[in-house]
């Protein structure tokens, strides 16, 4: 992933808040040739240690790749792509770390809250009635 100059790294931690996986990493790339660089490095890197996917998919459209490792996924997007499906929102739940193109960390982040919306509408307060019965 470092050696195909992937930027945006992010390793959001699953295991409190799903079963999908225990990690996502997730990272971007600037072109289609670029994502599917770094995913064939990924590949290489673990077959290199005897680990091989579970799964793998979208090398043909190559603006999203997953390589699926069961307990980590790795997620490849054209940057792009990232923006368009915003993945860490979906799991903006997970503890979160960055990581810098050295592969070092950058920042930990803690899961964000989203705040109430502000166009919300305040509660109604209901008065108490007397009990009514069904007419027979």
């Amino acid at each position: 992933m470092l050696s195909k100059k992937a930027s945006d790294i992010a390793v959001l931690d699953l295991r409190k808040i799903s079963s999908a996986a225990d990690f996502f990493v997730v990272c971007s790339a600037d072109s289609d040739t670029q994502v599917k660089a770094i995913a064939d490095a990924i590949q290489d890197g673990t077959e290199a240690k005897g680990e091989r996917p579970w799964h793998s998919e979208g090398y043909q459209a190559r603006s999203w790749i997953v390589v699926d490792y069961v307990d980590v996924v790795a997620h490849v997007f054209h940057r792009e792509a990232r923006v368009f499906y915003n993945l860490e929102r979906l799991w903006r739940d997970a503890p979160r770390e960055d990581l810098n193109e050295a592969g070092e960390l950058i920042k930990t982040a803690a899961p964000k809250k989203e705040a109430a919306s502000k166009t919300r509408k305040p509660a109604v307060k209901r008065k108490k009635t007397a009990s009514r019965t069904s007419p027979q």
